[in-house]
């Protein structure tokens, strides 16, 4: 897979810049629905109702939301089959799926101190 590179000004780029386009990006995609799409996404190509299945708690509006903000940010390819009734599904792209390995990081580092966070908020809370 070739990783092409855009270009882009350094102010736009540079997170602590609260008018950087970087923050805006990084807002968007880091939220749970978000990252939990791109997940569950992967390599496959669901349509709605199976993404909505996939993901528990996710609310019809709150899935409609994350898709169309991440097509938008070209994460997610959506694709509308023309039959009746209308047949849509979704997938990522290539930038999707690269934002996908950094998520699968955040997955097992999650996996990794799970016990270890139980025990701080246990620690914490008593």
């Amino acid at each position: 897979m070739v990783t092409e590179q855009f270009g882009g000004s350094p102010e736009e780029a540079d997170l602590r810049r609260a008018d950087s386009l970087a923050r805006e990006i990084f807002s968007d995609v880091a939220n749970k629905w978000a990252l939990l799409i791109i997940e569950v996404l992967g390599e496959r190509t669901l349509r709605f109702s199976e993404l909505r299945g996939e993901i528990e708690g996710i609310s019809h509006k709150m899935l409609t939301q994350n898709l169309r903000m991440l097509e938008r940010n070209g994460l997610v390819d959506r694709r509308v089959h023309p039959v009746v009734p209308p047949r849509v599904e979704y997938t990522l792209t290539e930038p999707g799926r690269a934002l996908r390995v950094t998520i699968d990081g955040m997955c097992d580092w999650t996996h990794r101190y799970l016990g270890h966070i139980e025990a701080s908020r246990h620690r914490f809370d008593a």
